[in-house]
């Protein structure tokens, strides 16, 4: 479990056990890096991506769903429903990602399924043989800092996101996110 460093008012410092690092992070920066040499299109993404992802794109896929809903099941949802794994996945289980194709048609118009995105860098994983890491149960969404349950996430060895085409490189090394029905066991 990490530890967090509290300073007192008496400038001395004390150690909270229990506490998750993640609270720290966003003190751990000391300023933005370099951006890079971004077209007009690349600054308005960048610029526009907070509030598209915790307002707009919220009500816009609930209008996309409700509208759905009346024409009963979508052709993504039916295709997710027929990669479902018969077997749950366990940690240490080999894996094959499937093809980019299969994997498209699970997806959503924002290339989501059941919330997950995924991600153009995650293409050159398809067709590979891999170990999953870890079967999700919760996590702390970083957005509002709170533990959220999950079900259907696996995090697979040695697969992390190094940064974004958008973005540029990130040495975070944060995990991708792998629905099950993207993978299927060996």
């Amino acid at each position: 479990m990490f530890q967090q460093n509290n300073i007192r008012k008496d400038g001395n410092s004390s150690v909270v056990p229990g506490l998750c690092q993640l609270f720290t992070v966003p003190k751990l920066a000391t300023g933005n890096s370099v951006q890079l040499d971004r077209s007009l299109t690349g600054y308005l993404k960048c610029n526009l991506a907070v509030p598209w992802n915790l307002y707009a794109k919220k009500w816009v896929k609930r209008f996309y769903y409700k509208y759905l809903g009346r024409k009963g099941e979508a052709p993504f949802q039916a295709a997710a429903k027929v990669f479902a794994p018969a077997l749950p996945f366990q940690k240490g289980d080999r894996v094959r990602v499937r093809s980019v194709g299969d994997i498209n048609s699970t997806l959503d118009p924002f290339s989501e399924l059941k919330g997950c995105a995924f991600l153009p860098v995650m293409h050159q994983y398809c067709d590979t043989e891999q170990r999953i890491f870890k079967v999700m149960k919760r996590f702390v969404d970083e957005r509002d800092y709170r533990p959220k349950k999950t079900k259907g996430i696996i995090l697979l060895e040695n697969i992390v996101c190094d940064g974004t085409p958008l973005y540029g490189e990130c040495d975070r090394c944060c995990f991708l996110f792998w629905r099950e029905e993207w993978l299927e066991k060996i």
